[in-house]
């Protein structure tokens, strides 16, 4: 058994004796001894353990202080560490030995262990004077700081070379030297043309955030991930499109391989995921961004190939452009990760065998400096490809003489490809060059892809002689990091993240000085020389406000137009009035583009879009014929896999179907992309009434297939039935006026 200090074993009670009068027999004196040695410094040994971890978690916690400005001085510390660490060293509970008293320290007398020396006058001098230094320190730190705790002492003496390394640093735009993923990594920092006094005042507001105030190591814990969000956050865009496009298989694949390497990396926002590609706006840290993008490099998306000519490993984002933005506030940054199953990365209508083939007709990328110069030359165009009310607050402005602007005028993508076939819009390209444009440019690729096909493919579109199709590689984002000054930009750019809406990034460095330190514009003429010229231009504000018509461009709050569901651009003045109930923001406050085309409800904007998608779908029937397919908007419509059929049957019995609602575009919609050609409703027959049960015809077995994987779906409310049934030999089928009129 273990021995207890001061206590033995014996064969019947006794009072423990004290150890003044205890005595044992000489036989029994040397175990015991030994014994209670082996246990004392055992003892010991874990309680020295113990205090050494404890150290090392206060010096790490120290070392790794959420402090903008520690951060650089920690470079620097490496001699004053070891003193650093006897100070905390000799704050620490001392042990016992075995007389009861605390043994000495062995090197140089600590302060708080003079108690055996105050009647040497030379050592009672020099312990004065120590302690004045360390009261003097102490009242420096605590003026400077008056958060930090006795682990931070030895970090004073440094404050003056930590100051000086804080201004060298945000010379350098708040960025370390790290090696950049490679040349397709576009990055730019939120802060670069701030001036030097906008960039210390950020750069405390973050050091105040991330300042310790507790000692508590789960504190330490949760404030040290905290400074991960602050001083480290980084946004980044991009695409890319696969051909071909992946099978079910391999879209699974990558799907799970982004969505586990964001969540080990922190990496928070959105990702549209198809079997065409990826697109993503994304923001997490620094290094979690960039190691993200060199993963993602490497991933072969499930099909790994080899180049023939090379020998190397063939990737699906070898050639994937980055575009990244640090320095961003905390308050950018996306709470969670989420990962969307979508048809299209952008929803066209032109998913499966509609869309065209980006390898072959996608149209020339131009690099900002040379879709710069082209929006300056006769005889071009330039079609915004995005939406209305995005296009309302900032747009390209050409120089007199050079190209014409071209807004589509479209509340949402599946709009261009109508407009795109309208006469007037081909009357506008005839002879032209045609310029596109987007936020990230993932918007262009398949409009210029489907510019180009219709050039070589219908006649109409072939003989408007158009003298090539271009698109801004990286869009706007990438043209901004090009010319920080705005160049030919009016306005601002309208985003998909927190940003919500930014101007160009020396514009805004401009607006953001104005706010921090009150100054006019001549005063920031001055300020800012991180830039030559300010663009004026670049700064006007181009929208205006639904319900008083003052100058406006910031869409905020929840508020969208009561007839088409776009964004609603109103100032802050007549949102808070109608917070108020000063005055009401009603039906009659529309977007512009609803005002303009005097739409006053959904009715009539939902009859006006069906009506020219009908028109739409019957030109193309005409010019397509048997190779017609019609739009996919279900997503099971890409990912189911086709039912076997060895007997190859083409004729199907579907029941259980909703009696009230289905029709033949339901159906057929439903369905898709299998082709059907043939259906017979079955109705009752004394009241001639449909029931919900029909036999349809389809154009091959394939297509039965593909139909058959539907089964046990709900759609309109009711799980569908359906299965195989081969038509019999009496029968006459497919019965006459049963063939689809669509």
């Amino acid at each position: 058994l273990p021995l207890k200090k001061n206590y033995i074993v014996a064969a019947e009670p006794y009072d423990p004796p004290t150890r003044k009068n205890h005595t044992m027999p000489d036989s029994e004196s040397s175990d015991y001894e030994a014994n209670r040695n082996i246990a004392m410094e055992d003892e010991q040994a874990k309680m020295m353990k113990k205090q050494k971890q404890k150290h090392t978690r206060k010096r790490q916690c120290r070392d790794d202080a959420p402090n903008a400005a520690l951060m650089v001085s920690n470079i620097e510390k490496k001699s004053s560490d070891r003193k650093s660490s006897n100070e905390i060293i000799s704050h620490r509970r001392p042990f016992m030995n075995d007389t009861g008293k605390t043994p000495k320290k062995r090197g140089k007398s600590s302060i708080t262990d003079s108690s055996d020396d105050d009647d040497n006058p030379s050592k009672r001098h020099t312990r004065e004077k120590k302690s004045k230094k360390s009261k003097k320190r102490k009242k420096k730190q605590t003026k400077h700081n008056p958060h930090s705790s006795c682990e931070e002492d030895s970090n004073n003496s440094k404050k003056t070379k930590m100051d000086h390394n804080v201004d060298r640093t945000m010379k350098q735009g708040i960025q370390l030297t790290q090696k950049e993923v490679d040349e397709k990594v576009i990055s730019s920092s939120a802060i670069e043309f701030y001036p030097e006094e906008v960039k210390h005042l950020q750069l405390q507001k973050n050091e105040k955030n991330a300042m310790l105030v507790e000692k508590s190591d789960v504190v330490v814990e949760k404030q040290v991930k905290q400074v991960d969000k602050i001083n480290n956050v980084t946004l980044l865009l991009f695409y890319q499109y696969v051909e071909p496009p992946w099978d079910e298989t391999q879209f699974q694949t990558a799907l799970k391989f982004v969505t586990d390497q964001g969540n080990k990396r922190q990496i928070t926002g959105r990702m549209r995921v198809a079997r065409e590609g990826l697109n993503c706006t994304l923001t997490g840290p620094r290094d979690g961004i960039r190691a993200w993008c060199s993963a993602l490099r490497k991933f072969d998306g499930g099909r790994p190939r080899i180049d023939p000519e090379t020998g190397e490993k063939l990737t699906e984002f070898a050639k994937t452009e980055f575009k990244l933005t640090d320095d961003l506030p905390p308050k950018q940054r996306f709470p969670k990760l989420h990962a969307f199953e979508v048809v299209e990365l952008v929803n066209y209508g032109l998913a499966g065998t509609r869309a065209p083939e980006i390898g072959s007709y996608g149209g020339t990328h131009l690099e900002p400096e040379d879709y710069h110069k082209k929006m300056c030359e006769k005889d071009t165009v330039i079609i915004d490809v995005r939406n209305h009310y995005e296009a309302n607050i900032g747009r390209f402005d050409p120089p007199e003489g050079g190209a014409k602007m071209i807004d589509p005028m479209m509340r949402k993508s599946t709009e261009f490809p109508v407009w795109l076939d309208n006469p007037e819009t081909k009357e506008m390209l005839k002879g032209k060059q045609v310029l596109m444009y987007c936020t990230g440019g993932v918007r262009c690729e398949r409009a210029s892809a489907l510019l180009k096909q219709k050039m070589e493919t219908e006649e109409d579109t072939k003989a408007l002689g158009i003298k090539g199709v271009y698109q801004l590689q990286g869009g706007i984002d990438k043209y901004f990091k090009k010319f920080p000054e705005g160049g030919l930009w009016r306005g601002k750019n309208y985003v998909f993240d927190k940003r919500f809406a930014h101007a160009p990034p020396a514009v805004e460095a401009v607006d953001r000085t104005k706010k921090v330190l009150h100054k006019d514009n001549g005063d920031i003429e001055v300020v800012t020389k991180s830039f030559a010229v300010r663009n004026i231009a670049a700064d006007q504000v181009m929208g205006k406000c639904e319900a008083c018509e003052k100058p406006w461009d910031m869409y905020r709050g929840k508020r969208r137009c009561p007839t088409c569901g776009v964004p609603s651009l109103v100032c802050r003045e007549c949102i808070e009035a109608d917070q108020a109930g000063i005055r009401k923001l009603g039906k009659a406050v529309r977007c512009d583009l609803c005002v303009a085309e005097d739409i006053r409800n959904k009715r009539e904007l939902k009859e006006r879009d069906e009506k020219k998608m009908k028109e739409y779908e019957k030109k193309l029937r005409q010019k397509l014929e048997n190779n017609y397919v019609p739009p996919i908007q279900r997503k099971h419509a890409m990912t189911r896999k086709p039912k076997p059929n060895p007997e190859r049957i083409t004729r199907l019995f579907l029941k259980n179907m909703c009696a009230k609602q289905m029709d033949e575009s339901k159906l057929l919609e439903f369905l898709q992309p299998a082709k059907v050609t043939h259906i017979q409703w079955l109705t009752d027959r004394n009241t001639g009434r449909f029931y919900g049960s029909a036999f349809i015809e389809v154009k091959s077995a394939e297509d039965a297939g593909s139909v058959l994987a539907l089964d046990g779906l709900i759609i309109l409310g009711r799980k569908i039935q359906i299965k195989f049934q081969r038509a019999d030999e009496k029968d006459i089928w497919p019965i006459p006026n049963t063939k689809v009129s669509s």
